[in-house]
């Protein structure tokens, strides 16, 4: 099966190329680096000619409101409609479990934007909703750090392994579109400053966390089941303790 996976050299979209090349699928990761820009449509009639399955894994090199959303808006239409000409049969975007109950956020509602287009466009299609991935704890520890104090929502968190991330996608990519939200996630749930903790001891570092129910999530007062799965969900096999024996955590 041919696939075109855009954002093929990020942290997911490399991974997933690997997965399923070693799958034995014809497999393209692409992105502006490579020639194939999904923003200004550069290159992408041609990255497209004969492909079966298209995983949109991109992010917006902004998360400001502003420049999410244009981002998202002109690279979504854009790569639908450049699909719809090629004869895409399985439209796939990765997306974040909690999108529609964070519209606070412009990063966010960029985001609903995106998964708005693709509903809209026609083409078969399938959006996962991940949680947060385990690589991402010490962005949140950053983004939460007043002096040497790390404030943090009381909500909850099922973080999820990026291995895991990317073996879930090429199972999506390999099976038919379900034109619906899947959501995949960890193993552990507890609440988000458990993980901070974690990686902040494992670490040795000396910040100490706070838990307070008004503390934003880059912008957003959360309430507790808002970044975990409503109901059934893939739940990846990596829990977060193995992930912190693996010492590859970055604060």
């Amino acid at each position: 099966m041919k696939i075109v996976v855009i954002g093929g050299t990020g942290l997911i979209g490399s991974k997933t190329v690997a997965v399923l090349k070693a799958r034995g699928h014809d497999v393209s990761g692409v992105a502006p680096s490579t020639g194939v820009d999904t923003y200004t449509g550069a290159g992408l009639a041609e990255a497209l000619v004969g492909t079966e399955v298209v995983i949109d894994l991109a992010n917006s090199p902004s998360f400001e409101d502003g420049p999410a959303m244009d981002f998202f808006q002109k690279a979504g239409r854009n790569l639908l409609a450049a699909g719809k000409v090629a004869g895409v049969r399985h439209h796939i975007a990765l997306s974040v479990v909690g999108t529609a109950k964070l519209q606070g956020s412009g990063y966010f509602r960029a985001k609903q934007a995106q998964e708005d287009l693709i509903r809209a466009a026609g083409l078969p299609y399938t959006i996962i909703h991940s949680t947060q991935f385990m690589e991402f704890i010490g962005a949140i520890a950053r983004s939460a750090t007043v002096g040497d104090e790390v404030h943090l929502s009381p909500a909850s968190l099922q973080p999820i392994l990026s291995d895991d991330v990317a073996a879930a996608v090429a199972d999506v990519a390999e099976a038919a579109p379900v034109n619906a939200l899947v959501e995949i996630a960890g193993p552990d749930r507890a609440p988000m400053a458990d993980f901070v903790g974690k990686v902040l001891a494992a670490a040795g570092d000396a910040r100490r966390v706070v838990t307070d129910p008004q503390a934003g999530y880059f912008g957003v007062v959360l309430q507790d089941s808002d970044l975990v799965p409503e109901g059934m969900a893939r739940l990846a096999p990596t829990s977060f303790d193995t992930y912190l024996a693996r010492g590859e955590f970055r604060l």
